[in-house]
C-alpha cells in the first residue's frame, strides 16, 4: 500500500546530487556580496540627500515654495 522509501533524488546518481549541493554551496555568498552592495548604495544615496537637505540654499529653496502654496490655492 503505502512505501517508506523516500523517492529518488532528482538527478540521479549521488555525484550528481553532491555536484548540485557543492554549486549551490559556492553560490551562497553572492547573496551576501549583492545585499552589501545594495545597502551601500542606498547608504550613498541618504548621505548625499542629507548633505543637500543641510545646505542653506535647500532650506531658502523649501522656504520659497512653502509660501508659494497659499498663492496656489483657490481659496
Amino acid at each position: 500500500m503505502f512505501s517508506t522509501k523516500a523517492p529518488p533524488l532528482p538527478g540521479g546518481t549521488m555525484k550528481n546530487t553532491l555536484h548540485r549541493l557543492r554549486q549551490r554551496r559556492d553560490e551562497l555568498g553572492m547573496t551576501t556580496a549583492e545585499y552589501t552592495v545594495g545597502t551601500l548604495g542606498a547608504c550613498t544615496v541618504g548621505g548625499v540627500l542629507v548633505k543637500i537637505g543641510q545646505s542653506e540654499w535647500f532650506g531658502d529653496l523649501v522656504k520659497d515654495v512653502i509660501g508659494k502654496i497659499p498663492d496656489l490655492l483657490p481659496f
